[in-house]
């Protein structure tokens, strides 16, 4: 059996590949809503622009964009389907300079489709990862690590 040749990939390709992340948030998995929009518990149902292997199960990690549902809350939010952008996760990732963060808990905002905050605040730390890729979210947040 030949060995498979791999592709020749750019500099700044390995380089963007080796900072993608830790994945730690499957579908399925549940978050804090960390704002004040109404939602106290949401599940992950889809990461959106995901590209993946055949039956691999999506996951997401901090600063990606996900599709929750609303599984505590207010009666009229409760069952509802909004995007959310990721901000803490419990599973250890990696930064440049060779650190690796964890937070205590699985943590998202919800959002429009647009990247717009639905909450006026954000309670917590939030990720410089997700602060970095979301500005909107890095304007409103009051703690970034």
């Amino acid at each position: 059996m030949a060995l498979k040749k791999s592709r020749a990939v750019s500099a700044k390709g390995i380089l963007e590949y080796r900072l993608r992340g830790a994945r730690g948030l499957p579908l399925g998995s549940s978050l804090v809503c960390a704002d004040n929009s109404g939602a106290k518990k949401l599940s992950v149902i889809q990461v959106v622009r995901y590209g993946g292997r055949l039956r691999r199960i999506p996951s997401a990690n901090v600063g990606s964009l996900v599709s929750v549902s609303v599984k505590d809350g207010p009666p009229d939010l409760k069952g509802q389907i909004f995007f959310a952008i990721v901000i803490r996760q419990k599973f250890p990732f990696r930064r440049k300079e060779g650190i690796r963060i964890s937070f205590e808990d699985n943590a998202a905002v919800l959002v429009t489709r647009e990247g717009d905050l639905k909450g006026t605040e954000i309670r917590g730390p939030v990720a410089r990862e997700a602060a970095d890729m979301w500005p909107k979210l890095a304007a409103m947040a009051s703690i970034i690590i």
